[in-house]
């Protein structure tokens, strides 16, 4: 859902003072839409620490490198990185840093716990993926254009946060609050002596986060229900002012937080609909295809299409929870019926 029209192009992005001791720094995404990560220098007397990281590429280590520089800082004297979460273009070139500073690098504990597994399974992701494609119901060319080359997992943390847990950036209050949803130990870091929230992905002011489930077949979890929650626990923070990863920083990130709750909600309610209309249960693939994203079915490319399932997976089960669908499970991909209620 695109709310608003605020975005800068990349190129006309430049890092700068946003004010008590925090700069942003533009790190560009190689042929993201997004254009780039916003990543955050927090001042500290042992030297700054940094909320993300950026992707792991040449432009985005130079960016990340000049933009620091032109703060006046040096990437050799960052003291810490706290990633919000485990996805390239944010926890990516964390290592790097590491390497060039002695930084340590912290995430919570169900990220890294994520950051663990993937470098243990190294290349066999794939065969896991294009396994989890069939079981949702993709066919055979889908499978295979989405099944392709993917970044490299994040280095691993020295430091996984629990919800609550002050970071170590001595003279100040940052706070890290648990918001899964987007991932399962994606973070927001409330930086209480100036009344701010780092917010990551979970809340950003122009479009919505991807809420997902891999596989999309599981049954153990409710990443919408437990976005939607974290949502809830944004708003109780109150009128703080968002530092997003990505678009532009905004004021009252608890306003934003029940607009983005609200437009899940509407969206649950039409795929109920769409699934009451159908006499025959229907596979995850299936649903994906019938529902709205920003092009059209058949113009998403094999990565995107494989996203848009995740998500269409993630509502079906949150109205399975709620129970307004059931699964039906047998020889072939799992479908899911509506019912009557």
């Amino acid at each position: 859902m695109t709310a608003r029209t605020g975005r800068v192009p990349y190129a006309q992005q430049r890092p700068r003072d946003v004010g008590g001791g925090v700069w942003s720094v533009p790190v560009p995404i190689p042929g993201s839409p997004l254009g780039c990560t916003l990543v955050y220098a927090i001042e500290s007397p042992g030297g700054p620490v940094l909320v993300d990281a950026g992707w792991n590429h040449p432009d985005a280590w130079e960016a990340l490198g000049g933009g620091l520089s032109a703060l006046g800082f040096d990437v050799a004297a960052v003291r810490g990185v706290v990633v919000t979460h485990f996805h390239p273009d944010h926890a990516g070139l964390a290592g790097r840093v590491r390497e060039e500073s002695g930084a340590w690098i912290a995430m919570h504990e169900a990220d890294a716990a994520l950051v663990r597994l993937m470098r243990e399974l190294g290349g066999g992701q794939a065969g896991l993926r294009a396994e989890m494609l069939r079981r949702a119901g993709a066919g055979p060319d889908d499978v295979a254009r989405a099944t392709g080359e993917r970044p490299a997992p994040p280095a691993a943390p020295d430091r996984e946060l629990r919800d609550g847990d002050l970071v170590d950036l001595p003279g100040r209050a940052l706070r890290a609050v648990h918001t899964p949803g987007h991932t399962p130990g994606h973070i927001c870091l409330h930086l209480e002596d100036a009344g701010r929230l780092f917010t990551g992905d979970h809340i950003l002011p122009g479009i919505t986060p991807h809420i997902g489930i891999y596989p999309y077949d599981r049954d153990d979890v409710d990443p919408l229900g437990d976005f939607l929650g974290s949502l809830d626990r944004v708003g109780e923070l109150g009128p703080l002012d968002a530092l997003p990863a990505h678009e532009w920083m905004f004021p009252n990130a608890a306003a934003r937080a029940a607009e983005i709750r609200q437009h899940h909600e509407e969206k649950l309610a039409r795929l109920r609909i769409l699934l009451a209309e159908r006499a025959q249960p229907l596979t995850i693939w299936e649903v994906a295809a019938m529902m709205t994203w920003n092009r059209p079915w058949a113009d998403l490319p094999a990565v995107p299409r494989g996203m848009a399932a995740g998500e269409a997976a993630a509502h079906l089960r949150t109205l399975e929870v709620r129970g307004h669908v059931r699964r039906v499970s047998g020889a072939g991909p799992v479908r899911f019926q509506a019912l009557d209620s």
